[in-house]
């Protein structure tokens, strides 16, 4: 019987520091937008929303396409992916309700949340302090269960949870970039 080690995932966040970095920028950036604009009308949000999935979710597919090992990228693109689709899908279907857009924001935050968690789980013995990530996928996951359970939130409530939310995951991208640059993977030298 012949066990396999899991290809290290820091690699890809080392190599790709500027990506998280950036990632959690355009987060802190929408998150602040939403606080301090809180009266948009239904179709300014569904732009906000769409401009910030498709924006992350293309930071994560450079991310997963970028990494060095092919460990866990499959977790950075499918994340991506979903990203680009969600933001998408605002885009396109622009006369949707506030409630299907509610439901489009808990279903994108959830599946985000649990891939956050594996990734965080897979990255535990490569850094130190993978707590922020797996905070930033519970609180993801929690996000959109509220979301889904009390759609009978108002929209301006809906933007401040939003905000909120995107606040607190930008943060910890940032954070999380700050950790991984000093790696010695970040700067393009392999350890063999």
């Amino acid at each position: 019987m012949s066990y396999t080690q899991p290809q290290p995932a820091l690699p890809a966040l080392a190599g790709n520091w500027w990506a998280v970095l950036l990632r959690g920028i355009v987060a802190v950036l929408f998150g602040l937008a939403a606080l301090f604009w809180p009266g948009p009308t239904l179709y300014v949000l569904i732009v906000f929303f769409g401009a910030y999935a498709v924006v992350d979710g293309i930071f994560a597919i450079v991310a997963g396409i970028r990494g060095s090992g092919s460990g866990r990228r499959w977790l950075l693109l499918v994340e991506g992916v979903l990203g680009v689709f969600a933001g998408l899908f605002t885009f396109f279907w622009p006369g949707m309700t506030a409630l299907v857009l509610l439901y489009v924001i808990a279903l994108w935050a959830i599946v985000t949340g649990v891939l956050k968690v594996i990734m965080a789980i897979s990255l535990r013995r490569e850094i130190e302090n993978e707590w922020l990530m797996i905070l930033s996928g519970v609180l993801s996951v929690l996000f959109g269960v509220l979301l889904a359970v009390l759609p009978g939130v108002g929209l301006l409530s809906l933007v401040w949870l939003i905000g909120i939310y995107a606040l607190i995951f930008g943060v910890v991208w940032i954070v999380l970039s700050f950790r991984v640059r000093g790696h010695p993977e970040a700067s393009g030298s392999r350890v063999g």
